[in-house]
């Protein structure tokens, strides 16, 4: 039986409403990098103003979800090389629970299989791991289920190590994997076409409630996405975001099916554009940023079928400062911010028209690669060296650079997130708890 597009609306902004004081997700508890917690800290060091910190076991790029007095982790572990998830006790940082997931924790130099972040409703703690496996714990650290996505349902095609974070919503959870169709270096199936799918699971047991096949026309690495799946409602329906393999599509929660889809950002289907930010939207308009140096497309909300180019409310070609090839834009009071690895800055961009109220360049000499977290009119960031950097949103100013890390062979890439009137930041070494 269907549920009413009317139903799934209310359920998404009563969770949001419901979320509003958690980080239940890797964006946050409105999906968008952005929380109405006020007030939040400003100032700080790594021994000033800490509530406490606690000592994590090794590097990985997942950003913690917060539910009430859990903060959940996942992690590497390599003195045992294992990928473990870890829970903690909000209030003070006491270790509640860990587990150890599987015993291997990388393929290649540049991530490793802890980087999917993991996400909760606050009946369930889900980890996902990029050699597979997906898992389910309650909140005191109980197994639910267990089960590993590649031997059910086919070998990962990625060159690079995949990565894609978990989506609790509609009752269900959604698991994205955009991928090559031949093999590559070995991995995928080698007797048979790879498809990309978007896979929804009872979040109770697992089981596969249904699997969407996702076309695409991308060739060789351009079909990799390492973008999350997102929600978003507008006028009344309610559809699960995906990008990735040259295009940006909505789909049916209820179904998978493909509400509309637009692409592409790569007409001469060049072959190593591979995709990382994830989709985000607001106030009508929904962003697709493409790789490297490439312009943003902000795409109107509400199409159907295969839109074309009249669909696009604007592309940021004349204001090549709004790029994004790795960080996910957050949306807050009314408008996007884009953080820019390649050009190394931050705009706040207006979403129905593209223009640029300020546009500062970022801090450091290393790359920012984790999401912005946007709250208490302020936009906080963090580069690969763990230099936290606030900034007004309102003016663009840099209100303070607070260092939080040090340099080390794997460099920060996890979001800082706000839960409970607290900032969770962490390095490689260390969840920090920020504020009173």
């Amino acid at each position: 039986m269907k549920i009413p597009t009317i139903i799934l609306a209310f359920c998404l902004f009563s969770c949001s409403a419901a979320y509003s004081a958690d980080w239940p997700h890797w964006r946050g508890p409105h999906f968008n990098g952005s929380t109405d917690e006020t007030p939040l800290p400003t100032d700080w060091s790594t021994t000033d103003h800490v509530r406490w910190s606690a000592e994590l076991p090794g590097p990985s790029a997942a950003t913690p979800v917060v539910w009430k007095d859990r903060v959940l982790v996942s992690s590497t572990d390599p003195k045992n090389d294992q990928l473990v998830a870890i829970c903690f006790n909000r209030l003070d940082g006491t270790l509640l629970w860990q587990r150890s997931i599987a015993t291997g924790i990388r393929r290649d130099s540049r991530s490793t299989f802890a980087a999917p972040s993991p996400v909760t409703d606050g009946n369930r703690a889900v980890f996902f791991y990029s050699n597979g496996t997906l898992v389910s714990y309650d909140m005191s650290g109980k197994l639910q289920w267990n089960l590993n996505i590649q031997k059910q349902y086919g070998p990962f095609a990625f060159g690079w190590t995949f990565s894609s974070s978990p989506l609790l919503f509609a009752d269900k959870l959604y698991v994205q994997v955009l991928q090559r169709d031949v093999p590559v270096q070995g991995r995928g199936w080698a007797d048979r076409k790879n498809e990309s799918y978007l896979l929804a699971l009872d979040p109770r047991t697992g089981k596969k409630l249904w699997q969407h096949v996702r076309p695409s026309n991308a060739v060789a690495e351009s079909r990799e996405a390492f973008s999350s799946p997102i929600p978003y409602e507008y006028d009344g329906r309610s559809e699960v975001l995906l990008i990735g393999g040259d295009a940006i599509s909505g789909h049916d929660p209820e179904t998978g099916k493909e509400f509309w889809r637009w692409g592409t950002w790569n007409p001469t289907r060049i072959t190593h554009w591979r995709l990382v930010p994830s989709p985000i939207a607001g106030d009508g308009v929904i962003l697709a940023c493409a790789p490297t140096r490439s312009p943003i497309y902000a795409v109107k909300a509400g199409g159907q079928g295969s839109l074309k180019d009249d669909a696009l409310a604007w592309v940021s070609k004349e204001q090549r400062a709004v790029t994004s090839d790795v960080p996910t834009p957050a949306f807050y009071d009314g408008d996007f911010f884009v953080l820019s690895k390649k050009r190394r800055c931050l705009s706040r961009v207006v979403p129905k028209t593209g223009q640029v109220k300020w546009t500062i360049q970022t801090p450091g000499r290393r790359d920012y690669e984790a999401s912005p977290l946007a709250a208490d009119g302020k936009i906080y960031l963090v580069n690969f060296d763990g230099l936290v950097v606030i900034v007004s949103a309102k003016t663009g100013k840099i209100l303070r650079e607070i260092p939080m890390g040090q340099r080390a062979e794997s460099p920060v890439r996890s979001s800082i997130v706000a839960a409970h009137g607290n900032l969770f930041i962490r390095t490689n070494t260390k969840l920090y708890c920020i504020g009173k």
